[in-house]
């Protein structure tokens, strides 16, 4: 797809980019708002017990745990 430099271009072009764009977005499918909030608040829910940073990590399989301290 080429690139277009809009600098280039009519006031006419630039308007009639502006309107095709508007078409293309008027024929998208729109969600309300609350209704996807509660999809995502589900899923997250779902997944929230295996989720290590909520449930956090056990000490025994940490890899990130400290293996010994240091001694001055």
């Amino acid at each position: 797809m080429p690139v277009i430099n809009v600098d280039d271009l009519t006031d006419k072009d630039k308007l009639k980019m502006e309107v095709d764009q508007l078409k293309i977005e008027v024929k998208l499918e729109r969600a309300l708002v609350s209704k996807c909030c509660e999809e995502v608040r589900d899923y997250i829910e779902a997944g929230s017990a295996e989720d290590p940073l909520v449930k956090g990590i056990p000490e025994e399989k940490n890899p990130f745990k400290e293996k010994g301290g240091c001694v001055i």
